[in-house]
């Protein structure tokens, strides 16, 4: 697998994401996360999706890492992580282990998971084979797949992906947010592909959501449905009211976990898919009350 590192001097110009870069090996990749905060606290793991990276939990951060330890990974291919450059490298399974390695390498435990997009997709497959590490499950903006058939508007958009001569990746950004946003914002979402050749994991993302019942990735995200279906321990469901693209799965979250209704039914107005961008701090102040039992109905 060829791999690539994108020159560090690409993120130079962001202002707004002042934390210190941190490295765990996975299969001889670098895979790059942020660890802020009380390294005793409480652990938030918080997971990114397509086209992103950790610098979408920014505003999360001050107002969590005070009393927690926020971590947050780039998927390789992504952020200042190391990106494979050919797209047949880039699988379900692939991701989903990088995910574990992290966790296990950081010896992570009672961890509150934060999700969003395929971050979801991921990270509750995870939870899913390993329930007893997690304390708590914050749910935003994502989706469970089982191999169903899939729309034509997600087909258009996974041919967008993988076709498109030189992927716009903050254009994207911006266009799934709900908010105005800067030049400087959509530049820091480009930081990481300073050409065509870092953006294979980009490109490919889409088209590694399930299309059949034996598809990668099913049997993770069907046993990650069983266990959520059992939760007992605290789950909050925080979507937003302006996303076009997931938007109507906050209806299948609260079907699925009963736990989810013991929170008070919260939604992130005035916010696209993209609500970490759009409302971040209101969201990470949602998340600090959630922890401390201040928001049970």
């Amino acid at each position: 697998m060829e791999s690539i590192l994108t020159p560090i001097t690409c993120f130079d110009g962001i202002k707004d994401f002042p934390y210190q870069p941190n490295f765990v090996d996975y299969n001889g990749l670098q895979m790059h996360y942020i660890d802020e905060g009380d390294k005793n606290g409480e652990i938030i793991l918080a997971l990114h999706g397509e086209p992103t990276w950790s610098y979408l939990y920014r505003k999360f951060v001050p107002i969590l890492s005070p009393k927690y330890r926020f971590i947050a990974p780039d998927f390789i291919g992504f952020g200042k992580s190391e990106k494979l450059i050919n797209m047949k490298d880039y699988s379900y399974t692939f991701h989903y282990n990088s995910i574990k390695n992290l966790i296990d390498k950081l010896q992570l435990k009672d961890i509150t998971l934060v999700v969003q997009d395929w971050g979801g997709l991921i990270g509750l497959g995870v939870l899913g084979e390993f329930p007893d590490l997690f304390k708590r499950v914050v749910i935003l903006n994502t989706a469970l797949a089982d191999g169903r058939k899939l729309p034509l508007s997600f087909k258009a958009w996974q041919a967008f992906a993988k076709y498109h001569p030189d992927l716009p990746v903050g254009k994207i950004v911006r266009k799934a947010s709900a908010r105005p946003m800067s030049a400087e914002v959509m530049a820091a979402y480009d930081a990481p592909f300073p050409e065509k050749k870092y953006k294979a994991g980009a490109r490919i993302f889409p088209s590694l959501a399930p299309n059949n019942k034996n598809a990668d990735g099913v049997i993770q995200m069907n046993r990650a449905a069983k266990i959520l279906a059992e939760w007992k321990k605290p789950a909050i469901v925080l979507f937003s009211d302006k996303d076009e693209i997931l938007g109507k799965m906050v209806h299948f979250f609260y079907k699925l976990m009963p736990s989810a209704h013991q929170q008070k039914r919260i939604t992130i107005e005035n916010a696209g898919h993209f609500l970490q961008e759009d409302a971040g701090e209101e969201i990470a102040t949602y998340i600090d009350e959630f922890i401390q039992e201040k928001l049970k109905v």
